[in-house]
C-alpha cells in the first residue's frame, strides 16, 4: 500500500474514533502544534507526516503502528489505564472508571454489554453498606494497604464515604447506556464467600456490621431484580441519573435499557464489549479490579461473536421470564440470609 493511502487511511480511523462532537482538524492542531492549513494537507495526504508527529498521534490516541499498517499478525494492543503512574490508590482506580465512563458516554450511541464472572463491581455502590465492605476489602486483602493491615471492619469507622460518592457518580454516568448483562448464579458467590470468610476470620468488628452489610446486600439484589423486570436501569428510590440534557422536563438524562440474562451452563471471565457510535472497543479486567482496553477489530469481533453465542444459550429474564428471575435472585437472597444464620 503506497504512503500515501496509508495516512488517509490514519486519519480515516481517527475520525472514527473521535466522539461526534470533536473536530479532527482542531484536535491535530492541538496536538501537533500546527495550523488547521497543516492539519488538513496532512488529512488529504499532500504532506507526510514525519515519524515524530506519527509517534505523538499513536502514543495520544494508543494506536499500534502494524495495526495502522494492516500487518497481518497475532499482535493486539491493549491499552492499560493507570500502569504508567504507579500503583493508584482505590479511589484514584475509581476516578479513572468514571473518567472511562464519561468518555464512553460523549458519544452518540453507547451500548455496553457484560459477560460477568463477577458482577459488574459499580453496583456494590447501590447503597452505603455494601460500598464501605466491598472497598474495606478490595483495600485490605487485595491492595494489602498496611493502614488497614489489623484493621477489623466498622462501618461507623470506614464508611468510605468518598468512594461512595465516586460510586454513585460512576452508577448515574453507566445508566445513561444500554446494557446487556449475561449473569451466571456463580457471578456474586466470591461477594458471599469474602463475607463468609471475613465472618469465620472474626474481621466483623460486630455482629451489627455484619447484619448491615447483608441487608445492604439483599436491597441490592431487590434493586437489580427490580430493573430487570423493568428493564430499566434507575437508581434507588426511582430517582433517574445523568448529567442535565435537552429534551427532558427534569433536566435530567433519561436512564438506558437493560437486558439481564442467565447462562447456567458457562462463567465467562468478566468480559466489557462496548459500541460507541459503530465502533467496538473490549476491555478485559485483570488483577480483580484492574482491566484492558483495546479497539482492535479483529479481536472485538471474535470477541462479539462469542458472546452473541453465549446470549443464543442463555435465558433472557428482563421484562419476560418472571420464574427464572425470581429463582435466580431467591437462590442469591437464600446464602445471603444463611450467613447470619450460620454464626
Amino acid at each position: 500500500m503506497e504512503t500515501k493511502q496509508l495516512q488517509q487511511d490514519l486519519f480515516n480511523h481517527l475520525k472514527k474514533v473521535l466522539p461526534a462532537h470533536l473536530s479532527l482538524v482542531d484536535e491535530l492542531c492541538n496536538l501537533l502544534d500546527m495550523s488547521a492549513d497543516s492539519a488538513y494537507r496532512r488529512i488529504r495526504g499532500e504532506k507526510p507526516i514525519t515519524l515524530n508527529e506519527l509517534k505523538r498521534i499513536c502514543e495520544h490516541y494508543h494506536l499500534s503502528v502494524d495495526q495502522l499498517m494492516q500487518l497481518k499478525n497475532d499482535s493486539v494492543l491493549f491499552r492499560a489505564p493507570g500502569i504508567a503512574g504507579g500503583a493508584l490508590s482505590f479511589t484514584g482506580y475509581m476516578e479513572e472508571m468514571l473518567a472511562q465512563f464519561r468518555y464512553f458516554n460523549s458519544f452518540k450511541q453507547g451500548d455496553i454489554y457484560y459477560l460477568c464472572k463477577d458482577a459488574p463491581f459499580w453496583y456494590f455502590y447501590l447503597f452505603p453498606g455494601m460500598a464501605a465492605f466491598k472497598t474495606f476489602f478490595w483495600c485490605k486483602t487485595i491492595n494489602n494497604e498496611p493502614a488497614l493491615a489489623d484493621a477489623l471492619f466498622s462501618l461507623e469507622e470506614y464508611p468510605f464515604q468518598e468512594c461512595f460518592s465516586i460510586g454513585q457518580q460512576i452508577l448515574a454516568e453507566h445508566g445513561r447506556m444500554n446494557t446487556v448483562e449475561l449473569w451466571n448464579l456463580e457471578s456474586l458467590n466470591s461477594s458471599i464467600n469474602q463475607m463468609a470468610y471475613y465472618r469465620d476470620a472474626g474481621i466483623f468488628k460486630s455482629r451489627d456490621d455484619l447484619a448491615a452489610v447483608a441487608d445492604s446486600f439483599i436491597r441490592m439484589l431487590d434493586h437489580l431484580q427490580a430493573q430487570a423486570a423493568q428493564g430499566k436501569k434507575f437508581l434507588p428510590g426511582g430517582m433517574r441519573g445523568g448529567t442535565p440534557g435537552k429534551g427532558d422536563p427534569s433536566g435530567m438524562v433519561p436512564m438506558g435499557e437493560i437486558q439481564f440474562y442467565i447462562n447456567e451452563l458457562i462463567l465467562g471471565n468478566n468480559t466489557i464489549l462496548l459500541n460507541l457510535d459503530g465502533r467496538m472497543t473490549s476491555m478485559i479486567t485483570y488483577s480483580v479490579f484492574n482491566y484492558l482496553i483495546t479497539q482492535d477489530e479483529r479481536f472485538s469481533d471474535r470477541a462479539f461473536e462469542t458472546f452473541n453465542t453465549l446470549l443464543s444459550r442463555s435465558t433472557l429474564v428482563s421484562r419476560s421470564g418472571e420464574k427464572d428471575r425470581n429463582r435466580f435472585f431467591n437462590t442469591l437472597r437464600d446464602k445471603v440470609l444463611r450467613l447470619e444464620k450460620d454464626v
